[in-house]
């Protein structure tokens, strides 16, 4: 990158106008075949009035003579009782080459479309080519980005379920995506998950709520909720089960619950953990090997997919 122009500001109707997630998921996959970007966080927690923990994340990367760049975001999971963002984020990019400032990009956006096509890379990769029923668990505001992205990755869904905890929620979330997609509500998460060819998992949950004994062969699972160190959205059944694969073997074996605390308590090792994005991309390990395989994968995010996709993101729209 170089100091071509003045630094601008990418809007969030930019960024969904220019982004799309058939480029920019063979861009992360082009880009997991370059060297690891540094990356490094700052995480400030505190205890609100209304009994919920707020966070400040701070997320950082660095590719040595490409670019850099910081996101900021907070995240108050009480603001969804008052029909507000539960997350509010920016991101700053510099040139990597002089550090001058390129750009600011709308954070939410980023973020959620990095964390879409970083489960889609993988469902890509991990899910079955004749997948055809994707259940989708939460209707936050990364469910309609993951279902894109998903299908994006694996046309041929047919039928995708939705299940949350609030129907309400959930039946706003299916009246907005009918035009595009078929789509339909969940009551019974258990039935749901044993039929699902794909299931993406998009919670703040701390406690498992998909349990491995549900799952059947030749499923998918994408983990995307899970953030904090203990915070998990399956249990220790699951993850015996299934063959483990993480989108940063650097970025989640230590920080998020979800694979912390199982290898903590002894019901995983670090080999159980079979590859990453980079060793994916770059042809070390071949994904799923088999149709009767579960396989499961851990999104956890991490500053070089912010980067990535800022970079992506930048060039789209200076362009």
């Amino acid at each position: 990158m170089s100091n071509e122009t003045r630094p601008f500001h990418i809007s969030d109707k930019e960024v969904r106008k220019y982004a799309d997630y058939s480029e920019l998921i063979s861009t992360l996959d082009e880009m997991h075949r370059e060297t690891h970007s540094k990356v490094a966080d700052l995480l400030l927690s505190e205890q609100s009035t209304d009994g919920n923990v707020n966070h400040f994340l701070v997320r950082a990367g660095w590719k040595h003579g490409q670019a850099l760049g910081v996101k900021m975001a907070s995240i108050f999971s009480g603001n969804r009782d008052k029909n507000l963002p539960a997350i509010n984020a920016s991101y700053v990019l510099f040139d990597g080459t002089n550090g001058t400032p390129l750009s600011s990009i709308d954070g939410n956006e980023l973020t959620w479309r990095k964390t879409a096509a970083d489960s889609a890379l993988g469902s890509s990769r991990l899910a079955r080519s004749d997948s055809k029923n994707m259940l989708m668990v939460g209707a936050g505001a990364m469910a309609p980005h993951l279902i894109q992205a998903h299908t994006t990755a694996l046309p041929q869904i047919e039928r995708i379920e939705l299940w949350n905890r609030g129907t309400a929620r959930r039946d706003q979330l299916i009246r907005s995506l009918r035009s595009e997609f078929n789509v339909v509500a969940t009551d019974d998460l258990q039935k749901s998950v044993a039929a699902a060819d794909i299931i993406s998992c998009a919670t703040m949950t701390k406690e498992p709520i998909i349990l491995g004994e549900w799952l059947s062969p030749g499923c998918h699972l994408d983990l995307v909720g899970a953030f904090m160190i203990d915070m998990r959205e399956t249990d220790d059944t699951a993850m015996r089960r299934g063959q483990i694969f993480v989108d940063s073997r650097e970025t989640t074996l230590s920080e998020i619950g979800e694979l912390a605390i199982p290898l903590r308590e002894g019901a995983l090792c670090e080999d159980d953990i079979l590859a990453d994005h980079y060793q994916l991309s770059q042809g070390i390990h071949p994904g799923r090997t088999t149709s009767n395989e579960i396989t499961i994968f851990k999104n956890g995010g991490g500053g070089h997919l912010d980067l990535m996709t800022a970079r992506y993101i930048y060039q789209k729209c200076r362009a």
